[in-house]
């Protein structure tokens, strides 16, 4: 299995089109169209569908593309990193998953000082939940994660942010609970809530207790930012952290906090034994500064 013939597939399933996808790769299509079915032929499975109009991926095309993106991801972060030891100065790329909380701020101030210091480091930040972030740092996709769940000390070290994520609902502000000064479990029993899926396995249990069950889940959802344009439009109540979302006086909505009190603490963790490079270690000791 060549990372080229990867590249074709992925191209192709992206545009669900190989003659448009031979075009942007600068390869004939009849070159690409046999390299995709030596590769069907050397998984035993086929990978495209033909459509009226287009191809679409089978199961098995599916899982390849999830696979074929990280070995490609995989492969040219390994070129980066070895090209990096040749400079004289500190250089290369930084992968940090990252979870969504205000309190990353501490990430912003490390890389500001790494700026001055490092200029040539970039940083890339992918967003997540904490199994699927957890997943792609085991397989060192990621230099880095910042997940806010209990870490698992036999296979990361970790350290500690010194910050909480106090957990409420956001609502429209013409909606009844809107008038109230926090939001007890009762109160949401019977309302449409949204929630992300790792919360709504994790955190909210302890909150809810054996309520959870009973719970009108709505919609589950990656992005705050999206859970809050369903909010504004009336599609049911945000469960998320405290200031991800605008609830300025010139928003339409509002955050209640939970009672009791519902938080969640914060770490960055990496895989233990992990070998980083110069830039990975600059980046750890700095963080260690900041915490």
């Amino acid at each position: 299995m060549e990372l080229r013939v990867l590249k074709y597939f992925l191209e192709a399933a992206r545009l669900g089109n190989i003659t448009k996808a031979a075009e942007n790769l600068n390869v004939t299509q009849p070159t690409m169209s046999r390299q995709i079915k030596d590769l069907e032929w050397e998984l035993g499975e086929k990978l495209f569908e033909r459509t009226n109009y287009a191809i679409r991926l089978t199961p098995a095309g599916e899982l390849l593309r999830e696979r074929a993106e990280d070995i490609l991801f995989m492969a040219d972060k390994t070129m980066q990193d070895f090209k990096s030891l040749k400079d004289d100065e500190i250089s290369g790329d930084i992968a940090i998953a990252c979870a969504e909380s205000r309190n990353i701020s501490f990430l912003a101030k490390c890389i500001l000082h790494l700026k001055k210091t490092h200029p040539r480091i970039c940083y890339h930040l992918y967003a997540g939940d904490s199994e699927r972030v957890l997943e792609k740092l085991d397989k060192g996709l990621f230099d880095f994660a910042v997940i806010v769940e209990n870490v698992d000390v036999e296979k990361y070290n970790s350290l500690t942010v010194h910050a909480v994520d106090r957990w409420g609902v956001v609502m429209r502000r013409d909606c009844q609970l809107a008038k109230r000064d926090f939001i007890e479990p009762g109160d949401l029993i019977d309302k449409p809530l949204m929630v992300s899926r790792q919360a709504l396995s994790a955190d909210l249990p302890k909150w809810f207790g054996d309520d959870t069950a009973n719970l009108n889940v709505v919609a589950t959802l990656d992005l705050t930012y999206n859970g809050s344009v369903l909010a504004r439009e009336g599609v049911g109540y945000l469960l998320t952290f405290d200031g991800l979302v605008d609830t300025s006086a010139d928003s339409p909505l509002c955050f209640k906090p939970l009672m009791p009190e519902l938080t969640t603490n914060m770490y960055v963790v990496w895989r233990r034994k992990q070998q980083f490079t110069r830039a990975g270690e600059v980046f750890l000791e700095t963080i260690k500064d900041l915490l």
